[in-house]
């Protein structure tokens, strides 16, 4: 079974499972994909400064939600925040918080394919810890019928027997269409600025709009910003903000990459160690080490009080057989490097693979201190390698769109910072980019 080229662009090397997928289309509609966060909810406080709603949108990327909200508010975007991101291609429920506003203000504002529910009034904002995992309804469609119920148990009691599946960051994280944020992030930690913008900017990809590619092609031969800053349209708001500060000093590819908000700055820092991570859990199952339980060298991060611990603990032969018995019991999991300015490797196998992956991109962990954009330099941390899934269900029909073709309905429940196309991938082995 081969693993997509596309996959390959962001780390993900091989598959976990080893049974014939099946196959199928995923996101044939936006209520084929539907997300609803498990939240800690702020406590309730009736002169609290802040807003809180579940906030239930049809295809809004989160970054241009807030956007979205800001300018109908007519307030900072720094006034609006949120626990998780969520897929744009989606019905996506989402907890957030909007400081300093009226409850009858946010229920009267108008905003295509966005509900607000359960609004009510806390002294605390709404912080990516307030997350705890996601509820998915997902649909693959076009599967053929001679697939059966006992194809999807296969791969479904693997992964339940061995106690998850690989946590490889989806991709999602790195652009469906243009996976290129990780190759952003790679250049601003080369501290290359003029290439993290041109291939934010240019760098024209298959899948896109014709439109959007044949602009971007134009950009990447004339470097002829005030041309591209009149003809990108709209829905290009943030290359075109980067246009705008370059048509001004077209030398200036620091200034002009600071003119996208934080957070996005931040995601191209989190991509490029996403796709280092997702080498090294790869290379660990193309050699056969475990995942679901340590070896002497790993680094393992214990939970407590149902959190991780980012206080990895390093395995040993005097403490194995103690943390593999935590491991069992769900309360520690073998990690890999998120790689940063303070990153500590594991030993044995597992740092060999780390040092491997590192030193092929050429890169030193110091190199993550970004001085000229030192909001977004990382210390570094580590993430699980297993993902663990509850809650699992499904059911095989006819699909209703293709009467010659079933459809599989999964439900689950995933802890934050897994991926649910991390899973599907396990089960479908086909497709394209825009599948998962």
């Amino acid at each position: 079974m081969n693993v997509l080229e596309s996959e390959k662009i962001v780390g993900i090397e091989t598959f976990f499972t080893p049974f014939k997928g099946v196959g199928g289309k995923l996101r044939t509609t936006s209520e084929d994909f539907i997300v609803r966060e498990v939240s800690n909810y702020p406590s309730k406080s009736d002169d609290g400064k802040y807003l809180i709603s579940d906030v239930t949108t049809k295809n809004w990327e989160t970054n241009l939600l807030v956007r979205e909200l800001s300018n109908k508010l007519h307030i900072s975007r720094q006034r609006i925040n949120f626990a998780g991101t969520k897929d744009k291609r989606a019905i996506a429920t989402r907890l957030m918080s909007i400081y300093g506003i009226s409850s009858d203000k946010l229920s009267n504002i108008k905003i295509k394919n966005v509900k607000f529910e359960n609004i009510y009034r806390s002294e605390s904002s709404v912080r990516i810890g307030n997350l705890v995992g996601n509820q998915f309804e997902i649909t693959i469609r076009n599967i053929d019928k001679e697939i059966k119920l006992i194809d999807i148990e296969n791969i479904l009691n693997f992964i339940l027997d061995y106690g998850g599946f690989p946590n490889f960051y989806g991709i999602q994280r790195f652009g469906i269409i243009r996976p290129i944020t990780h190759v952003v992030g790679k250049y601003i930690v080369k501290d290359d600025f003029e290439n993290a913008v041109m291939t934010y900017i240019g760098n024209p990809m298959e899948g896109e709009d014709e439109e959007s590619f044949k602009l971007r092609e134009r950009l990447e031969k004339t470097k002829n910003y005030s041309e591209a800053l009149n003809s990108y349209p709209e829905n290009l708001n943030y290359e075109k903000a980067i246009l705008n500060k370059l048509v001004n000093n077209p030398k200036n590819y620091i200034g002009a990459i600071k003119e996208l908000p934080k957070n996005l700055l931040t995601m191209f820092i989190y991509a490029y160690q996403s796709y280092l991570f997702n080498k090294i859990l790869s290379e660990r199952i193309k050699r056969k080490i475990p995942f679901n339980k340590a070896i002497v060298g790993d680094m393992i991060l214990p939970i407590r009080r149902g959190i991780i611990d980012n206080n990895a603990i390093k395995v040993s032969e005097s403490n194995i057989d103690k943390v593999n018995f935590q491991i069992s019991k769900k309360k520690a999991y073998v990690s890999g490097i998120l790689f940063g300015s303070e990153t500590v490797y594991s030993d044995g196998e597992m740092g060999e693979i780390e040092h491997k992956i590192i030193d092929d991109e050429k890169i030193d962990p110091r190199d993550f201190i970004i001085p000229d954009i030192p909001r977004i330099s990382s210390y570094g941390s580590r993430h699980p390698l297993i993902s663990d899934v509850d809650n699992i269900d499904y059911d095989l029909s006819i699909d209703e769109f293709d009467k010659d073709k079933n459809k599989l309905v999964l439900k689950f429940e995933l802890k934050k910072g897994c991926y649910a196309t991390s899973m599907l991938r396990e089960f479908m082995k086909a497709g394209n980019i825009k599948n998962y």
